[in-house]
């Protein structure tokens, strides 16, 4: 089966484009029913350049209106099948919740596909194997599944998808229901490090921060010096939601030797790409799974009509907005990512920020991707690992000159905050031009100001707002002053 399926990955990989007029055609051949299909003619679509020029560039409140009315009971508005599950999104930049549409088709064609073929593709490089003769802790979000009404469920992307798998993958996953429906995150990790400690754990997945807490907790239970020496046949970790490059040494020491690692990217909106080979960076962009994706460059956000490009315009190293249409009924559909290739043919990519992230005040263009390698640099110069941070201009009155102000959760503190600060600003100098020349004798920027937080601080305020654990997340960047502002009271001493 594995040999079968991987055939079909490799078809694609070919022939990506082909792959990608298909899923169009069939996303269209469905649509065309619908009330969004009539509005914007989808039954007279044959072509890409058809379909941009009938469908506008759509972002949620757009479609607010339809999934309201979906999340009543309507059917046939977005897509033309029921829709009787939805993926509760709270985003990283806003308070406010997402109701993502959660088709039959994006289950089966898109969330549950994608996941086999990850198992597939690490099955091709590592023949030799064990992953599935133990078991697989997934550390998700709050399970908590809340009912609108008789047919129709909402609940965090992983609690969607663990009502909806079979039976016999309760077999190989741990850990058992209670545990894994649990939305208090404290006592969700006792239990998780607790019942978890005598299985046979071959895999664990989960976002990098949460995933560190377990791990910490269960060697403090053990009094063992790594994971390897609880879980003698742990052999891979899956990630993502974040940039795992800060993280990656701390991991390393944690878990120790003869673990892989594997990124993916799999969002409430789709489950868009993965690592095809551990070994390489980027991810393999998953073509065949009910996603048709365009890409905006990134200076066409904004505009009134944004241009985008499709996968044979696309250049390596760019920064792109992802476009999605979907069989969840998602139509040009604007993610809030970006996103950069890092090969093309085959096509693979990797998350390099958010539309609503970055720092771009005195014309520095900063983002996610350029802070996170910056980090690591840093770190790896002053001998210190960081567990999170935030950052956001400052803006000097007199002279003009700004900084860039950083609050930074430390798991091992550097000995010099300055000396930090320095080479975090040296880092990001080699990495970004902009900020390069902003800098040059402090012509628009000063030096970063950078405060060491206590551990719990970022934890603290996640709980205060009501979002403490699963899939939320400090945010890494931002143009104004909101997060920060808010943040920095709680610091102490």
């Amino acid at each position: 089966m594995a040999r079968f399926r991987h055939w079909r990955i490799e078809q694609w990989v070919s022939d990506p484009v082909a792959a990608q007029r298909e899923v169009l055609q069939d996303l269209v051949t469905h649509g065309q029913y619908t009330e969004f299909g009539r509005k914007y003619g989808l039954k007279e679509i044959f072509s890409i350049r058809m379909f941009k020029q009938h469908v506008p560039i759509q972002d949620y409140e757009d479609l607010k209106p339809y999934i309201d009315r979906l999340m009543q009971g309507e059917e046939n508005l977005l897509w033309n099948t029921p829709v009787n599950w939805f993926a509760k999104s709270s985003g990283t930049t806003s308070d406010k919740s997402k109701f993502i549409p959660i088709t039959q088709e994006s289950l089966e064609d898109c969330h549950f596909q994608a996941a086999k073929d990850v198992l597939t593709m690490y099955y091709n490089h590592r023949s030799e194997s064990d992953l599935l003769t133990g078991k697989g802790l997934v550390i998700g979000g709050s399970h908590q599944i809340s009912r609108l009404n008789e047919d129709i469920q909402y609940g965090d992307l992983s609690a969607v998808l663990l009502q909806n798998t079979p039976v016999w993958a309760s077999w190989i996953r741990t850990p058992e229901l209670s545990i894994a429906l649990m939305d208090e995150w404290e006592s969700k990790i006792e239990r998780l490090a607790r019942s978890t400690i005598e299985e046979d754990v071959t895999s664990v997945s989960g976002v990098p921060t949460w995933t560190m807490i377990l791990m910490k907790r269960i060697l403090e239970i053990t009094g063992k010096r790594t994971i390897k020496d609880v879980w003698p046949n742990l052999e891979l970790y899956i990630h993502g939601g974040v940039s795992f490059l800060p993280y990656r040494e701390q991991f390393r020491k944690l878990i120790g030797e003869g673990c892989h690692y594997l990124e993916m990217y799999n969002a409430s909106e789709g489950f868009f790409a993965a690592q095809d080979n551990p070994d390489e960076e980027g991810m393999l962009l998953f073509l065949d799974h009910g996603v048709f994706y365009e890409f905006m460059p990134i200076e066409e956000y904004g505009k009134p009509s944004p241009r985008t490009i499709g996968l044979k315009a696309v250049e390596t190293g760019k920064n792109y907005a992802m476009v999605i249409s979907t069989n969840g009924g998602l139509w040009r559909y604007l993610v809030g990512d970006t996103v950069q290739f890092t090969s093309t043919w085959p096509f693979r990519i990797k998350v390099s920020g958010r539309l609503k992230q970055f720092i771009n005040a005195f014309g520095e263009e900063v983002i996610a991707d350029n802070t996170d390698k910056a980090i690591a640099i840093a770190c790896a110069r002053t001998g210190s690992m960081v567990s999170d941070y935030t950052a956001a201009p400052v803006y000097f009155d007199g002279d003009g000159k700004g900084a860039h102000e950083w609050l930074i959760e430390f798991d091992q503190a550097p000995s010099s905050t300055d000396q930090f600060a320095y080479e975090l600003d040296s880092a990001l100098k080699s990495l970004n031009s902009d900020y390069e020349a902003k800098r040059y004798k402090d012509l628009a920027l000063t030096m970063p100001i950078v405060h060491l937080l206590q551990k719990g601080v970022f934890n603290e305020w996640l709980k205060n707002k009501g979002k403490l654990g699963g899939q939320h997340k400090v945010p890494r960047l931002s143009n104004d002053r909101t997060y920060i502002d808010d943040i920095k009271p709680m610091m102490r001493g």
